[in-house]
């Protein structure tokens, strides 16, 4: 096949289809052979898919002999490996050295959190790996002069001295170690008796060491050679030269390639053209070329440029698109990506950003368009692998009442049998732990709620589904450390049951379809690598399986377009669509930021002869300058991300300064011709999500209006408490919605330390404080039994051990200022949270309250006061809404509280016991009283007149003030500017 004398480099350039290209030349190489000679072709490449594309390609031709084909990553695969156990799996290494480094942990915890143990074994498992590839002996790195290092860098070097006996061979081998091994093997029977048929590694640059060996290997043998991808004829030998040094080139795209002539001793006029194939615009490829220069060698821009044709006829197939936010991102490559589905034409999306690829995916299913997803789906978010991470996540754990509902409300759970009752049973349960608690519920309280509302409405199913459960509660809040196999199975148990449900066996079906198979799968690796896991802890249980899962995948049989590809960067070069995607052009998105490396320092990694952390960024030039050869190209990103501005990404960066910089060549124009094309899909996305005229003529989507509904007068309430009249005042609406429609709000389905909890706590502290004082009490020992009395409420009502800590801290600084404001004026409390209630005259309406207290002096006049946590109203706002203590004023002088009749009220108060105490109290006068009741009466009158309506919003203190019915009213259809309109409701117009 060859007649050159080795070693024999060849290449495809960027934007060549590298499969057909590859077949195209072994084909015109064997033109003269019988078609068997093909047969004993070996060809190895570097993934799955290009064994693939490399079959299609051959299939495209008719019948025949195929090669070989053999992947790179497979070497150890039947090769003879005397004395060498097999390879120990990835996981049972990652739980060794998870023990390892434990151990460190322990003796220096300021090195690493706990729970980030199982990725630094990752960490760690990797960077064992790298030295197997590279050929870094262990040794290597303990010589490493760390003498002007911090202080880390020497202990990890130190610690790495512990990972040893799994580089150097005493433990099994990994599979990296086989892997090399396996090459090194090879290559000594090669160099003894080399093959006399041709083979090649094609597709692969050689970028870790095993790999570049083998490369190296079969490009000496008499009949081998190398077929490198992507490779880049345009640029000139001072470039070459400069890749030298990995400090400033290692993220060049041509790095490697640079690294394989090295090792071969040839120059780049020695790797000729594997077959004669034109990329599809060779002067974009220059473009792109003269944009990817290292950047101490941007001087060639101004010296190469001149030598660029017309860039407008370069990039006429180029299209940039430059989206204001990731949504309106993913909607033009959909629309792009639908356009190509209809017109028949292969396009591909390419990117890293997977969030980016599941909104393309939710935007082609619009138009029941299924792309072909090669990287599946993250198996930690399919059902099994979420309800598996819930179980894990409530093992040893204390149970929060979200976290329970989340469980229950799980597509899996129950769905053995009595999946039906199981929900409404749940709905039930929600209902009670949202409006009564308790916010860590136990096996205990869920058996008093089922059995106290089985005998009230004969619900017997409910007390077995809750003895189930509470049952499955308390096991799983039982767990405590042990061995990791022990800790497995019972989270396996614990998630079989849950699944199961009432059904006698099995597990519901938790176990089927791919994810199912994929999740049982997983879960039989830990129990067979559980031994090398040791004593784990609940807690770390669960960080070691999310962990674990993390990085599992499902790939689901479906139908998916054949023409429509959705691929990771690393794929770009066995793609051949005609139409290219690179999407997510964002510098941290594409490339990504090097990982940092808790074990090795860039120049400490450079000593010791291994990667640089720009390498990845390297590769993934590479796969831009291969993927952005393709017909046709669109270069997306989104200028805002959920948070901030983005960066462009530094490829799609230069590509612009070099174009903007190049006038003579037409660059500016052809990069507006660029942004030109784009922004006719940006124009088409916008134009998707408007409303159509149709749309806008219907009056159910109109911009709603400033409501103020007007009931019928009988339906209107009859009856209101203190509290509630500030909110009539303030939001009608909300009273409408609340007292009218009946329409309660949910409470929240997790339950928090808020500031309404705080209230009311302060209140039953302050309330048993004042019952139980004894007569004759000093100052000292009234604060000892306040500070007493709250920490007994506080354990008895608040759940929150920090919540707890906190506002007794708060109420033991705002102690003395209470105190003082307490023995002020000499009253004693005749009544502690007592409600009371008047009617108002001559409407049918009844004014209800509950003052905190109210103390008689001793002249016998009454003193109202009322605790805030917060600022205490001003008189101002007391006087136009916050009318509390004035309205309890005016129902205690008209005999609204039993006991205190014929009572004059001397003084209201609010007492503030916030971050900064303040009492602000108004002396009250026959006056006062009669001026706010009359103001209450006609507010009552206002609303009795059926013409008048229920403002929404009609004088709420801040704009941002969130109402409770809020969404009802379609608040921000409309605003405080807009007049009401007042529907009548409630009865035929």
């Amino acid at each position: 096949m060859f007649r050159d004398p080795a070693p024999r480099l060849f290449h495809l350039p960027p934007g060549a289809d590298f499969a057909r290209g590859l077949v195209s030349g072994l084909r015109l190489r064997l033109t003269e052979q019988p078609p068997e000679a093909m047969a004993r072709v070996t060809v190895y490449v570097n993934t799955t898919r290009m064994r693939r594309r490399v079959v299609e390609a051959f299939l495209e031709g008719g019948a025949g002999f195929l090669p070989r084909l053999r992947l790179l990553t497979d070497i150890a695969e039947g090769q003879p490996l005397p004395g060498v156990a097999a390879a120990v799996s990835p996981l049972r290494r990652r739980l060794e050295l998870t023990q390892l480094i434990s151990g460190l942990l322990d003796r220096q915890p300021d090195l690493a959190p706990r729970a980030a143990l199982f990725d630094l074994a990752d960490s760690l498992a990797g960077l064992m790996d790298e030295m197997q590839g590279e050929g870094v002996a262990p040794e290597r790195i303990a010589a490493l002069d760390v003498s002007d290092h911090s202080a880390h860098w020497a202990r990890t070097r130190e610690f790495l001295r512990i990972v040893t006996p799994f580089v150097s061979g005493a433990e099994a081998p990994d599979a990296e170690t086989r892997q090399r091994l396996a090459v090194d093997g090879l290559t000594a029977r090669w160099a003894a008796d080399p093959p006399q048929d041709p083979v090649i590694v094609a597709g692969s640059t050689g970028s870790r060491g095993t790999t570049a060996a083998l490369m190296e290997a079969v490009a000496k043998l008499p009949q081998g050679a190398i077929v490198l991808p992507g490779f880049d004829p345009h640029m000139p030998k001072e470039t070459w030269d400069f890749l030298d040094d990995a400090m400033t080139g290692e993220d060049h795209p041509q790095f490697r390639m640079r690294r394989m002539m090295e090792r071969m001793s040839i120059s780049a006029e020695a790797i000729q053209p594997w077959v004669d194939v034109e990329p599809p615009s060779v002067e974009r490829n220059r473009l792109i070329s003269l944009s990817l220069r290292p950047a101490p060698v941007t001087d060639q821009w101004l010296r190469e440029g001149r030598a660029l044709t017309d860039l407008v006829e370069a990039t006429k197939t180029v299209t940039l698109l430059e989206a204001e936010t990731p949504r309106r991102e993913a909607v033009s490559i959909s629309l792009i990506l639908r356009d190509a589905a209809e017109r028949g034409v292969s396009a591909a999306l390419i990117t890293p950003d997977r969030m980016l690829t599941r909104r393309v995916a939710a935007a082609l299913d619009r138009w029941g368009i299924l792309p072909d997803d090669s990287a599946g789906r993250p198996l930690a978010l399919s059902a099994p692998g979420r309800l598996l991470r819930h179980v894990a996540g409530l093992m040893g754990a204390k149970l929060a009442s979200d976290a329970l509902l989340t469980l229950l409300k799980h597509p899996l759970v129950f769905s053995g049998g009595d999946r039906g009752q199981h929900l409404l049973h749940t709905r039930r349960l929600e209902l009670r732990l949202r409006r009564d608690g308790p916010a860590f519920p136990t096996g205990h309280d869920l058996r008093l709620w089922a059995r106290a509302r089985a005998e009230k409405r004969e619900e017997t199913g409910l007390v077995l589904w809750a003895d189930e459960l509470a049952s499955w509660i308390e096991t799983a809040s039982a767990v405590e450390e042990g061995p990791l196999a022990a800790l497995i199975e019972r989270h396996l148990d614990l998630t079989e049951r849950i699944a199961r449900g009432t059904a006698e066996a099995g597990s519901g079906g938790l176990w089927e379809k791919e994810a199912g198979v994929e999740a049982r799968a997983l879960m039989e690796s830990l129990q067979r690598d559980a031994d090398a896991g040791g004593e784990v802890t609940p807690e770390a249980y669960r960080d070691l399986f999310e962990a674990v899962i993390a990085r599992g995948e499902v790939r689901e049989t479906v139908l998916a377009h054949p023409g429509i590809l959705i691929l990771g960067p690393r794929e770009a070069r066995e793609q051949a669509a005609e139409i290219v995607i690179l999407a997510g052009l964002n510098d941290g998105s594409w490339p990504r930021l090097p990982e940092p490396d808790p074990w090795l320092n860039r120049r400490m990694r450079k000593e010791a002869g291994l990667l640089l952390p720009e390498r990845q960024i390297g590769l993934s030039a590479h796969d831009y300058q291969i993927a952005i050869a393709a017909p046709q190209v669109v270069l997306s990103r989104a200028a805002r991300d959920a948070e901030a501005e983005t960066v462009p990404s530094r490829w799609l960066n230069r590509l612009t300064n070099l174009m903007e910089g190049l006038p003579e060549k037409r660059g500016p124009e052809a990069l507006l011709a660029m942004r030109r094309r784009g922004a006719e899909w940006l124009a088409l996305a916008s134009a998707l999500e408007e409303p159509t005229e149709a749309q806008r003529a219907d009056p159910r989507l109109r911009a709603a209006r400033r409501p103020s509904p007007r009931p019928p007068v009988a339906e209107r309430p009859k009856e209101l408490s203190l509290t509630r009249i500030s909110l009539l005042i303030r939001d009608p609406y909300a009273i409408y919605c609340r007292y009218v429609l009946n329409l309660k709000r949910l409470d929240p389905l997790r339950h928090a330390p808020d500031a309404a909890l705080r209230g009311q706590i302060l209140h039953k502290i302050l309330e048993r404080f004042v019952r139980d004082r004894p007569e004759n009490e000093m100052l000292p020992a009234a604060k000892a039994r306040l500070m007493e009395t709250a920490g007994a409420t506080l354990e008895e009502m608040v759940p929150w051990p920090a919540a707890r800590a906190l506002w007794l801290a708060r109420l033991a600084r705002a102690a003395d200022f209470f105190l003082a404001v307490d023995g002020r004026g000499g009253g004693t409390p005749v009544i502690l949270e007592r409600a009371g209630s008047v009617t108002v005259a001559p409407h049918d309406f009844r004014l209800i309250g509950t003052p905190d207290r109210i103390d008689r002096l001793p002249d016998g006049r009454l003193h109202i006061l009322d605790y805030k946590t917060g600022s205490p109203p001003t008189q101002a706002m007391q006087k136009a809404f916050d009318k509390q203590l004035l309205l309890a004023a005016a129902m205690a002088e008209r005999d609204g509280f039993p006991g205190l009749e014929a009572s004059e009220v001397a003084q209201i108060t609010y007492v503030g016991l916030g971050s900064n105490p303040k009492v602000e109290a108004t002396e009250i006068t026959p006056e006062i009283t009669a001026e706010v009741w009359d103001g209450l009466r006609a507010l009552v009158a206002h609303y009795a007149d059926q013409s008048n309506g229920y403002t929404a919003r009609r004088a709420v203190q801040k704009e941002r003030f969130e109402g409770d019915y809020d969404h009802l009213s379609r608040f921000g259809e409309w605003d405080t500017t807009d007049p009401p309109t007042g529907d009548v409701v409630g009865r035929r117009r």
